[in-house]
């Protein structure tokens, strides 16, 4: 009798153990299923690392700089994003981690004399326009210069920011982008085509974004949006994506 007990109970407890294998296994496959397609976009996660941001903006964004990987470039860990469809007294400026999808800086951003005064309308790829010019940039290095410690961009866009080194369009640190000039005159002060930042924070910033990573300079241009090719090389082109902004 106690013999019958125990082999019941050893054929109870093998049951047992392949039950929970059986649904251990079925949980896994499950999960592994599913880390591609439920593991959130990049997208999401940069935008919900800056609420402030406008989406539809940061998904441009990323799209600009994937298609960079597709060109052969190598990988940015960093991605700035300027939204200048802002007022300038607004902080229109993102600066990304991409590896941990956190937000590193919420800055105010400076735009060219002849873009605009508190919002910036138009923009130029000429020499001398003393304008803003939109599109993706890959930062450079560093260097001292006229303004101090600043970073060179080159403009990737052709026709549209292509002419960034040799107007030497620059990220840099200015003593009139800052709350108090804000106030005081209902825009911050303008700079001669350069995305220039506060002094506070220029030297910190230019270090997180120097040696290739990418500058995202935005405005709801439909030229721009429909031609750029960084924005036009994936699945869903930017026209498409311009109509929801």
């Amino acid at each position: 009798m106690l013999g019958s007990m125990i082999f019941m109970y050893r054929r109870i407890d093998m049951s047992t153990s392949r039950f929970v294998v059986a649904i251990a296994s079925v949980f896994f496959v499950a999960v592994s299923f599913c880390a591609p397609a439920c593991a959130e976009s990049l997208e999401s996660a940069l935008a919900k690392a800056a609420p402030g941001a406008n989406p539809k903006v940061i998904e441009l964004a990323v799209q600009a700089s994937r298609c960079t990987v597709t060109r052969g470039m190598s990988p940015a860990s960093r991605l700035a994003v300027i939204d200048y469809s802002r007022p300038s007294t607004e902080q229109r400026l993102w600066v990304f981690d991409l590896d941990n999808r956190t937000l590193l800086f919420n800055e105010l951003v400076a735009h060219g004399r002849n873009s605009g005064d508190n919002m910036a309308t138009r923009f130029s790829n000429a020499d001398d326009s003393l304008s803003t010019s939109i599109g993706l940039y890959r930062t450079m290095s560093p260097y001292i210069g006229h303004d101090g410690y600043s970073l060179r961009m080159q403009g990737l866009e052709l026709g549209f920011n292509d002419h960034a080194m040799e107007r030497a369009i620059v990220i840099h640190g200015a003593s009139y982008v800052s709350a108090d000039m804000a106030k005081q005159h209902g825009r911050i002060g303008r700079s001669w085509g350069c995305p220039a930042v506060r002094t506070a924070v220029a030297h910190k910033l230019i270090d997180t974004l120097k040696d290739g990573q990418l500058v995202f300079s935005y405005y709801p241009d439909q030229h721009w949006l429909g031609s750029s090719s960084y924005l036009n090389c994936g699945e869903s082109t930017a026209s498409q994506t311009a109509k929801a902004i």
